[in-house]
């Protein structure tokens, strides 16, 4: 359905390595935008290299919001990650510049467009209670305080299941009675123009093994190096960025530097993979695909289906 009367804002989305962020610039330039990050990693100030950010060259050449804007001793939420970009977009838009979301993570864009469950603020000692519970445990509890979610949740993912259950024993209510009721989300206020990029999969994985290398040899291990300086909690998000542990192993003399990275392709290919998966059948039928490789032609073909529904 046409949304002429609403303000316009693109999306870039898929997986890591698509061409997300070239694509984002190149409509920046075009349309005279505002690219935005949705990326769960590019948020943190930390690590540039390793986390594929645009180079300072980048950020030049058009306005950039939300990259690097948190420091790695800080959590970033989807929910706080949602009302920065509200705050971005809206600036952008006040600017007369298009806001292009441009990012591959899935929560992010969900809650933004969407909305998020208004769940009350979790106790905190029954947070670290439910946290520190071997998965197995944690799961056994939840069969009996939430049925549904047990059932509905793989028994082996940790960090669901201890949602959860910390929702459940916090509030008394279970975690989708809160979700049933999401809140501030701007799907209705925008017209948005999204594109998701789908290209060949050998493509894509050749293409993270190569930028993995590079990262490597451009700075990526004192990236890290600097990071663990910090002596930040294990358990900060930041710590836990594809190649930060296979680097911190290498650092402390435990593997080598061929085997850092060969662990770190592995662990990048495995999330692309969860990424496809997740672009591929989560955003709606509706939405623009291209299952190509991110091409001057490509882009042409795409910009008028892009467009074309708001």
């Amino acid at each position: 359905m046409k949304k002429d009367h609403l303000p316009k804002v693109a999306l870039i989305a898929g997986p890591t390595a698509s061409g997300k962020s070239a694509l984002a610039m190149a409509i920046a330039e075009r349309h005279g935008g505002t690219v935005i990050n949705a990326d769960s990693a590019q948020v943190y100030r930390d690590l540039r290299i390793l986390s594929a950010r645009p180079s300072a060259e980048d950020e030049a050449r058009v306005p950039h919001r939300l990259f690097g804007h948190i420091d790695g001793a800080k959590s970033c939420s989807a929910a706080r990650w949602a009302a920065d970009a509200r705050e971005a977009i809206d600036a952008a838009l006040a600017e007369g510049s298009l806001p292009i979301l441009a990012g591959g993570t899935g929560l992010y864009l969900r809650t933004l467009l969407e909305g998020i469950a208004p769940v009350p603020e979790i106790d905190p000692a029954i947070r670290e209670q439910a946290r520190a519970l071997p998965v197995v445990s944690a799961h056994h509890l939840l069969s009996e305080a939430d049925p549904a979610a047990a059932a509905r949740l793989n028994p082996a993912d940790t960090t669901r299941v201890a949602r959860a259950l910390e929702v459940v024993l916090s509030t008394g209510k279970p975690l989708a009675h809160w979700q049933q009721r999401r809140e501030g989300g701007i799907g209705g206020r925008i017209a948005l123009a999204p594109l998701i990029l789908l290209p060949d999969r050998d493509w894509l994985i050749e293409r993270c093994d190569r930028r993995l290398g590079q990262m490597f040899d451009r700075g990526a291990i004192g990236e890290v190096e600097a990071l663990l300086a910090r002596a930040l909690p294990a358990s900060a998000p930041v710590m836990r960025a594809i190649g930060v542990a296979e680097i911190a192993a290498m650092l402390a003399g435990e593997i080598d530097r061929n085997a850092a990275i060969e662990r770190a392709r592995l662990a990048t290919r495995q999330y692309a993979k969860r990424q496809y998966t997740w672009f591929r059948n989560q955003p709606p039928a509706d939405w623009a695909r291209l299952e190509d490789v991110v091409t001057e032609d490509a882009w042409a073909r795409m910009e008028t289906i892009m467009f074309a529904r708001t």
